[in-house]
C-alpha cells in the first residue's frame, strides 16, 4: 500500500508543470507588450498607460513618435511550451527611469528575450549589458517593423557586440507562432548552456 501511495505521489509531482520565469526586455517601443499579449495563453496583465507631459523630454520617442502609451510597471503573461513546462513572462518597461526595477525582476529568471528594433538599435544596449553583467542567459530577437531596414544577423550581432554563442533571431511580435518559437529557442539555448554535451 505504501509503495502504491509513493508511486501516486511521484506521478502527481511529474504531472505538475514546472514554472519558469522569463523576462522580455528591450528599448522603449520595441514591442514587448505586443509580444507578451500575442503569445500569452491567458489574458495578459498589462500596465499600459497613456503617455503624459511628464514623460516629455524624458522618454526618447525618436523613431516611435506615433506611440501614445507606455508600460509603467510590467506586462505579465503565461504560455505552456510543453506538457510539463510553463513559462511566466515578465515584460519590463523600456524607459531609463524604470531600470531600477530590473534587478528585482531578474531574480530567479531562467533567461531573457532582448527585443530589438533595428530603427533604434541603441535602445536595447542597456538590456544586453544588464543581462551580461547579471549572468542571465538571453537571446536577441529582432522585431520586424514594417518599413524598417532589413539587417543580417551578423550585422545585428556586431552592432550589439554580443558573443557568437548568443542566438540572434528574427520575430514578429504580433504573431503568436513567431513569438513562441523565440521562447522555445531561448529555453533550448539555456539547456545547451547547462548541459553542453552532444546529447544534452
Amino acid at each position: 500500500m505504501a509503495s502504491a501511495d509513493s508511486e501516486a505521489v511521484a506521478a502527481e509531482r511529474e504531472a505538475i508543470p514546472r514554472s519558469v520565469k522569463i523576462l522580455v526586455a528591450g528599448g522603449f517601443g520595441a514591442g514587448k507588450t505586443t509580444l507578451v499579449g500575442s503569445v500569452s495563453e491567458i489574458e495578459p496583465l498589462c500596465t499600459e498607460e497613456t503617455m503624459t507631459e511628464t514623460g516629455h523630454g524624458v522618454d526618447d520617442t525618436c523613431g516611435v513618435e506615433g506611440k501614445d502609451t507606455t508600460t509603467v510597471a510590467l506586462d505579465f503573461g503565461r504560455i505552456s511550451v510543453a506538457s510539463d513546462v510553463v513559462l511566466y513572462l515578465f515584460g519590463t518597461p523600456g524607459q531609463e527611469r524604470f531600470w531600477f526595477m530590473w534587478d528585482e525582476w531578474a531574480d530567479g529568471a531562467l533567461g531573457a528575450v532582448v527585443l530589438a528594433d533595428t530603427r533604434r538599435l541603441d535602445t536595447c544596449f542597456h538590456a544586453v549589458d544588464f543581462f551580461e553583467r547579471r549572468g542571465v542567459p538571453f537571446v536577441v530577437a529582432v522585431n520586424r517593423f514594417d518599413g524598417a531596414d532589413d539587417y543580417r544577423e551578423e550585422e545585428v550581432r556586431e552592432a550589439l557586440d554580443v558573443p557568437a554563442r548568443v542566438p540572434v533571431l528574427t520575430a514578429d511580435a504580433r504573431v503568436r507562432e513567431s513569438c513562441k518559437k523565440v521562447l522555445i529557442d531561448l529555453v533550448s539555448y539555456v539547456i545547451r548552456l547547462r548541459d553542453p554535451s552532444p546529447h544534452g
